[in-house]
């Protein structure tokens, strides 16, 4: 599983961008007060290892996966992206269980599921079902180079989501 996530993100560093290829805030819009409504499931360092990140998902998307299923339409899964703590030789900060230390929100990923996309949301900014986009932490759309269908396609069999298995684990356990 290790390695796999260490292909991917080797994959996608090489892989050509596109206009849109990290997602469209046209469409998949920023979910206002997220962190009150959502479930936050899990914590982990980016596998990129020079980030940290917090995970959410929506009462839809914990309940499709206690079932067992998919992430039905209306899902919605909400990543924090956060610049981690340096010492003073510029070396990141672990804290408790590897995890960073966090010194500031950087960016904010939502991926929204639905069957009733706008047709003018062309499928190729899309994976499967699921749509992105990126904010500034204030919730307005960031400007990124990252491909977010490149990158995430490859999951297929994880409901194209990298934190799949947390977030299967938290569901069913809750």
């Amino acid at each position: 599983m290790k390695y796999r996530f260490k292909f991917i993100t080797l994959v996608c560093t090489f892989l050509p961008f596109y206009a849109h290829s990290g997602g469209d805030p046209d469409f998949v819009k920023f979910p206002e007060g997220y962190q009150q409504a959502f479930t936050q499931y899990d914590t982990a360092n980016r596998a990129n290892q020079t980030q940290v990140a917090k995970f959410y998902a929506n009462d839809i998307a914990i309940a499709s996966y206690k079932k067992g299923e998919e992430a039905t339409p209306g899902s919605v899964v909400v990543m924090e992206i956060y610049e981690p703590k340096k010492d003073a030789a510029g070396k990141i900060i672990s804290g408790k269980e590897g995890i960073f230390e966090i010194e500031k929100l950087a960016a904010v990923a939502v991926m929204e599921k639905r069957s009733d996309w706008d047709k003018a949301f062309s499928q190729e900014n899309r994976t499967g079902d699921w749509g992105f986009a990126v904010y500034n932490p204030n919730g307005t759309p960031k400007s990124n180079d990252l491909n977010c269908v490149q990158c995430h396609t490859p999951l297929k069999n994880q409901d194209y989501l990298f934190s799949f298995q947390k977030l299967v684990d938290f569901a069913k356990k809750n």
